[in-house]
């Protein structure tokens, strides 16, 4: 894995470097790219706290149903 991580940041190095574009056009790309990668996770996180959401209001309202269907254990006593 380092490996990979490694040429992974040396492949990005030299494309910067022999990139066609000046600077400003680069760093503009690589900003926009960022921008677009932090949406994507944005979007990522919230479908993820979305399904938490859905999950918990379903078990909550399938645990309420089971207790109003339970017969009374007599267990209470008064």
């Amino acid at each position: 894995m380092k490996s990979f991580l490694a040429g992974l940041g040396i492949g990005f190095g030299i494309g910067i470097i022999f990139a066609p574009l000046s600077g400003e056009e680069t760093r503009g790309r690589i900003a926009s790219r960022a921008g677009d990668l932090a949406g994507s996770a944005r979007d990522f996180v919230d479908q993820g706290r979305e399904r938490v959401r859905e999950t918990v209001s379903r078990v909550r309202r399938r645990a309420g149903s089971r207790r109003e269907y339970e017969e009374p254990t007599g267990t209470d006593s008064v």
